[in-house]
């Protein structure tokens, strides 16, 4: 028998019971009733109270780095390239003082990184409803640079999909949606809150070394997931994995489809490149999650190693 047709036998028998059967409808089928700010996004929405909610998470005083080490070698799509350059000071005073200086020529888009809302838009529409014109510039973004992107201190959960689809690495090119995380999530006891950052486990970053590999057939998160994601409330969604996404071919061809929707459409900022696996290891399914992003000025992106507390 239908939900429907027992909730409507249930007017029936007794109100009392139509309110129960309308709550779990209700609690199944509808979103967060959170509205993202208007240029920040999602992380604009989180409050006091929810950043002291995530500290309170912290019993052990255990620190992890959630970002990986950037170097030349590190995989990055396209023709991304990193190069550090060292400079000698040479000898300066009685004392003999030496020192060097450094410069980095990069694309930032490379290693553990935080998606800023210029990253990516749908028909040259951004997230706010900016326009490529009002968003770009050569020398800097004029909207969206990510030297805005304010400071996120709140709870982070990860969740482990490599042990939902009983694999250490998910295979290459696996997808997976609402009903895997949902499942996932409930085997390890963990609620998905609003003004959560979402980190999920798939082993794919043990693969780094694998370059080809490793960036052009990543299993991750699908469109189904990420919208179920959003409509719980969530500022962030990240991955061990470079892209979020899966690398599996979509029906109508899209092109990176959640990149799309969460950043352009729901102001929910990807994390990619994620070293979550001592987190999995220790079971550290929740924690206080901070990340302050560096602020250059116009910038797309950004190279980041948020910290995960507990």
């Amino acid at each position: 028998m239908s939900k429907r047709k027992t909730c409507l036998m249930t007017v029936v028998a007794t109100a009392f019971v139509l309110t129960g059967c309308s709550k779990v409808e209700a609690e199944e089928h509808t979103s967060v009733a959170v509205e993202p700010d208007p240029v920040l996004g999602m992380v604009g929405t989180i409050t006091p109270e929810q950043v002291r909610r995530g500290a309170d998470l912290i019993t052990q005083g255990k620190v992890y780095q959630l970002g990986i080490v950037t170097g030349p070698q590190t995989p990055a799509w396209g023709n991304r390239k990193f190069e550090m350059q060292v400079f000698d000071l040479g000898e300066f005073g009685s004392n003999k003082l030496t020192g060097h200086d450094d410069r980095v020529i990069t694309h930032i888009g490379i290693g553990s990184q935080i998606d800023g809302f210029g990253h990516i838009g749908l028909d040259s529409v951004y997230y706010g409803g900016f326009t490529g014109d009002q968003v770009f510039a050569a020398d800097g973004l004029k909207m969206h640079g990510a030297h805005n992107i304010p400071p996120i201190a709140t709870r982070g959960v990860v969740i482990d999909m490599a042990m939902h689809f009983e694999s250490a690495v998910l295979e290459p090119l696996t997808s997976y949606g609402a009903d895997d995380i949902r499942a996932a999530a409930a085997a390890q006891n963990v609620e998905i809150r609003p003004g959560d950052v979402v980190l999920l486990h798939t082993g794919w970053l043990s693969r780094i070394d694998e370059a080809e590999t490793f960036g052009t057939r990543q299993p991750g998160i699908n469109l189904d997931g990420a919208r179920y994601l959003a409509n719980l409330g969530v500022v962030a969604v990240g991955s061990d994995t470079p892209g979020l996404e899966s690398d599996a071919p979509t029906a109508d061809g899209a092109a990176f489809p959640v990149h799309g929707y969460l950043l352009a459409e729901k102001g929910i900022h990807i994390l990619e490149n994620m070293n979550t696996a001592e987190l999995v290891a220790d079971n550290a399914n929740e924690f206080f999650f901070v990340l302050g992003t560096p602020r250059l000025e116009g910038s797309v992106q950004a190279i980041i190693n948020p910290l995960a507390i507990r």
